[in-house]
């Protein structure tokens, strides 16, 4: 393995490079407090993570999933608990919308995000 070194303040560092930087771009909310949550909570497994450089990876596999997760959660409260009619009584359906988020976000926080 050849490494490349820069000189800073008459320190020579190597350039090194890791995929979890260019993945990290890609992180949606729920990747970014799985991070935090490892980041303040879990700390030797977010170090080991961070340098085996899989962080990225991980973060990317838990948004993804927890996306997936909440259009499942959202579609079966709607079968179990109907939005009303939008044009009837808009504000009736952006509280039951903002209901059913709120109680799909709680899930998926308990079942991905916190959790060893």
């Amino acid at each position: 393995m050849e490494l490349n070194y820069k000189n800073v303040n008459g320190y020579l560092l190597p350039e090194l490079e890791y995929k979890s930087g260019e993945q990290m771009l890609h992180i949606g909310k729920y990747g970014f407090l799985r991070r935090d949550y490892l980041k303040n909570c879990k700390r030797a497994k977010y170090q080991v993570m961070l340098l085996k450089d899989t962080l990225g990876e991980h973060l990317l596999e838990i948004d993804r999933v927890a996306k997936a997760r909440e259009e499942i959660i959202l579609k079966q409260l709607e079968k179990s608990d109907p939005l009303p009619d939008k044009e009837d009584d808009h504000m009736a359906w952006v509280r039951a919308v903002n209901q059913h988020r709120a109680i799909a976000e709680e899930m998926i926080l308990a079942e991905l995000i916190y959790v060893s």
